[in-house]
């Protein structure tokens, strides 16, 4: 029995695959390590999907190689997105790691991690369109809430991202195997189920009777008992229809809270981006979705300095926010990756981009300052995360909020709570933007 340890980076559908790995490896007879240190293999499940995510990986493989080099862990295994991109340059730029795996063949990682163990170098590349081989996970979420990935791959090929490359098709689970490991995660104590693919809207299109099967696989979620609140990421803008919005609305166990990722509002950018509809299209969709979906919280991801975007399509930018108030909105600079056709586009420098994508964050801010001052004197539905011992003060999150991307509630309270317990928390303040507030008895 070996010792293995392992790093997850990068996006959370990465996550579930790193935990499908933590259980393969427990169901062969090696042990898991909670740490690195002092483990026989490290596997380092990696994100390459724009520079800053490639950095990162490349950080931690050597960081975990000046411990390989004091003794303190054995063999290091790469796996995930940014060896699929760079199958042949990681070992040879980077010779202390001795094994690499894409993103077609983490499936095989006991089989590497014994062939690395008996001393020979592992660099296995299988075929990034196959269908998704079904596994058990080890959570590695806190015990109320887990991720749930329904499809791998995308189809959609917007001309800046390079997922397809490393992902292949868009390939959706069946819905009785969601719908198993959705119940195991249930009766393990998930309380909150975040439904996650590269794009979740489509779910079901790419099977033969081509029907959009989302709506369907929430209503089946929803009957789960244990389960309260159902998160959705990932819908594209035009995938959208009627009777998704229906279930939404419609049932209470889904959290009013959709991620959208739109990445820009000016139709010529859209068009050069391969990405469907235009500015217009998703003013409609988004009035449209708060009209049907009370209470609504919507999260997008926006791209800035693409190429093509002048001073007049990034002030229209700015206005569609500035209009639209959406409540959660990420912003990133535009990174060329090499094999995409944007990457072959003259585009504004770095530092414009860079600026751009600051100046989107500060009219963000001000839209999340009205938001939460809107909060205040409000009596909120919060699950609880934890505790903070520096802090000395329990925090949680509203439906309004997913883990890990947006804020918290601190919760001043005289009794002990317990993580993944729901209760009623009076909002009367905020602080360095998040909400604060006490707890009542009150049941909402």
């Amino acid at each position: 029995m070996a010792k293995i340890g392992f790093i997850s980076l990068g996006c959370a559908k990465n996550q579930v695959d790193c935990e499908r790995m933590m259980y393969r490896v427990a169901e062969a007879g090696h042990e898991v390590s909670p740490g690195i240190e002092g483990c026989d293999v490290v596997v380092i499940n990696t994100c390459g999907f724009i520079d800053s995510a490639k950095s990162e990986a490349i950080d931690y493989i050597l960081l975990t190689a000046q411990l390989k080099e004091m003794g303190s862990v054995g063999k290091i295994l790469v796996t995930g997105c940014l060896s699929q991109r760079y199958q042949e340059q990681i070992m040879q730029e980077l010779p202390e790691v001795d094994g690499v795996l894409g993103t077609g063949s983490y499936t095989e990682v006991v089989p590497a991690i014994e062939a690395l163990l008996s001393g020979e170098t592992v660099s296995e590349f299988g075929s990034i369109d196959a269908p998704e081989q079904e596994t058990g996970r080890i959570v590695t979420t806190p015990e109320h809430y887990a991720y749930i990935k329904i499809a791998e791959g995308c189809d959609n090929r917007c001309a800046y991202c390079v997922i397809p490359y490393l992902r292949g098709k868009f390939r959706s689970r069946q819905m009785d195997d969601v719908l198993y490991e959705a119940r195991l995660l249930a009766s393990s104590g998930v309380k909150e189920l975040i439904v996650v693919a590269q794009d979740t809207s489509r779910y079901g299109t790419d099977f033969p009777e081509h029907q959009r099967l989302l709506p369907e696989l929430l209503r089946q979620l929803c009957e789960i008992e244990e389960l309260e609140w159902i998160r959705i990421h990932y819908l594209y803008p035009d995938e959208i229809d009627d009777e998704l919005i229906d279930v939404i609305a419609a049932q209470p166990k889904i959290v009013k809270y959709l991620d959208i990722p739109i990445q820009h509002c000016n139709s010529k950018i859209l068009k050069l981006m391969n990405r469907r509809g235009d500015g217009e299209y998703l003013k409609q969709l988004f009035k449209k979705l708060r009209q049907r979906i009370p209470g609504l919280v919507l999260r997008t991801s926006i791209i800035t300095g693409l190429p093509g975007e002048g001073e007049a399509e990034f002030e229209e930018l700015c206005l569609f926010l500035k209009e639209m108030r959406l409540e959660r909105v990420g912003a990133f600079p535009f990174s060329p990756e090499e094999g995409t056709p944007a990457a072959e586009m003259e585009f504004p420098d770095h530092e414009v981009a860079q600026s751009r994508a600051a100046m989107v964050e500060t009219i963000q801010s001000r839209i999340m300052d009205d938001y939460n001052e809107a909060m205040i004197g409000k009596t909120l539905r919060v699950l609880v995360d934890g505790y903070d011992q520096e802090n000395e003060q329990y925090f949680g999150r509203t439906y309004a909020d997913s883990p890990e991307i947006d804020g918290r509630v601190w919760i001043a309270c005289d009794e002990d709570l317990r993580e993944g317990e729901f209760v009623t928390v009076c909002v009367d303040g905020l602080v360095e933007g998040d909400l604060s507030g006490y707890l009542v008895e009150e049941e909402i």
